[in-house]
């Protein structure tokens, strides 16, 4: 057992109450030493909504806030959500609904847009949003990259972080310069499911023992995440919930303590304007098994 006192964040996670193992895997992540989380809203259709406006996702939101509410009440810090559009979307809209992709455009952007209603009334912390990991055509690729561009254009407008669900990448400069052009500072954009070395944007660095490594030794600015889906037709699926605390207990094994501190305390900051510290409480953060 070491005792460390340090906010833990995990970046970006999903919890389902209604499905998965939702409030048992807070407190897992709370019973290691996890302290504060970023929870990002499920993919609509996962939650059954088949959205034909941009008012159907409210429902998704909605029971997002709830979860992070609950949430926080069990953890030493807090949790905030991150709310709006998977990319994926607008495969499922095109391939299986038979919309355009213009029409699939328009629906993500009016969803992206009742999330940022949220982020404006001061109940949601950030946006998501992206474009597909996988191949597409040009016109589903164009419409994806229209989508993100506006995410950004809301970003900017409530000086708000956006978190991408991208391809595979280490270079995200031509998403960086969009961003700028849309007035939305490049550090404000959040690669999630990132490796250890990203140019562009920040990287949120998925959990696993290399890419820290590659990221604690580079210095930048990064964030730590699981990607915990929570889906228990999936549970081996990505990385539990106890993952970063027991990243960051191994980190400070291998004396990283200032990369511990960029990632749970000054890039929090720096990117989402958010006080892990300050919204820490008084006792000491633990980290065992």
């Amino acid at each position: 057992m070491i005792d460390h006192e340090t906010p833990i964040l995990d970046d970006h996670l999903h919890l389902d109450p209604d499905h998965g193992r939702g409030f048992e895997a807070v407190d897992d992540f709370a019973r290691v030493g996890g302290t504060h989380l970023l929870v990002v809203n499920k993919p609509s259709w996962h939650l059954d909504v088949e959205a034909d406006v941009g008012e159907d996702f409210r429902p998704v939101f909605e029971r997002t806030l709830e979860i992070v509410t609950e949430a926080s009440e069990r953890l030493e810090g807090r949790a905030w959500p991150i709310l709006g559009v998977h990319p994926g979307l607008i495969s499922r809209l095109v391939d299986e609904r038979g919309k355009t992709p213009d029409e699939a455009e328009s629906l993500m952007r009016a969803g992206l847009e009742v999330a940022a209603e949220y982020v404006a009334a001061g109940d949601a912390l950030g946006l998501k949003s992206g474009r597909p990991h996988y191949d597409v055509d040009d016109e589903v690729w164009a419409a994806s990259n229209n989508v993100m561009r506006h995410a950004f254009e809301l970003g900017a407008d409530l000086e708000c972080a956006v978190q991408l669900h991208t391809e595979a990448t280490d270079d995200l400069t031509t998403v960086a310069e969009w961003a700028e052009d849309a007035g939305l500072p490049a550090q404000r954009v959040v690669k999630h499911y990132a490796g250890g070395r990203l140019t562009g944007v920040t990287p949120s660095v998925m959990s696993e023992k290399d890419r820290l490594e590659i990221a604690a030794e580079a210095g930048d600015p990064f964030l730590m995440e699981t990607d915990y889906v929570d889906d228990p037709d999936r549970p081996g699926a990505v990385l539990g919930p106890k993952t970063v605390p027991r990243r960051v207990r191994w980190l400070l094994e291998k004396r990283y303590e200032d990369a511990i501190r960029n990632a749970h305390v000054e890039t929090p900051r720096l990117v989402y304007g958010i006080d892990t510290e300050g919204t820490l409480g008084e006792s000491e953060t633990t980290l065992e098994d």
